[in-house]
């Protein structure tokens, strides 16, 4: 195969529609539009109009909340803190906190704290210091023969 023998697949590409290039074409003139009308027109956006009824969005109910001021955790999983402690990015000797998983690489940013979640094996003994824990994750890391405490005022969920 040589560069001018390249050929896109049948029927991948289309050649774009040219209206209002006269009769000739099919669709000269009107492009297709029709005769008269809104949407004939230019500069209609009729998306979500329902003529003179209430639009379906606005007949239905909104429901849920948004907390405005929600907390956002880094999540980390004790599988990918175990990963960087074999590859020699975090070191099992010193306490794991939130500023050595972000200097590891582990965790882009802190947020409102690191949060540990339970997925993945932990077999290094390891003291982590971090703001979340769920209750497996303390589980896992003590079963590991390490410690995982729960620096700020929330409690392990």
């Amino acid at each position: 195969m040589k560069l001018n023998e390249l050929r896109d697949n049948p029927g991948a590409t289309k050649r774009k529609k040219r209206v209002g290039r006269g009769p000739g074409s099919g669709l000269g003139k009107t492009a297709g539009r029709g005769i008269k009308g809104q949407k004939s027109r230019s500069g209609v956006a009729i998306k979500g109009f329902e003529g003179g009824q209430m639009p379906i969005y606005q007949r239905l109910p909104k429901r849920g909340f948004n907390k405005p001021n929600r907390k956002t955790y880094a999540i980390v999983n004790l599988g990918m803190i175990q990963k960087f402690v074999d590859a020699g990015k975090i070191d099992a000797g010193q306490p794991v906190t939130e500023e050595v998983l972000v200097t590891s690489g582990l965790v882009r940013r802190r947020r409102d704290g690191v949060r540990v979640l339970a997925k993945g094996d932990m077999t290094a003994k390891l003291d982590l210091q971090v703001s979340g824990a769920s209750k497996s994750a303390v589980e896992a890391v003590e079963k590991a023969g390490g410690s995982l405490t729960v620096t700020t005022a929330q409690a392990a969920e």
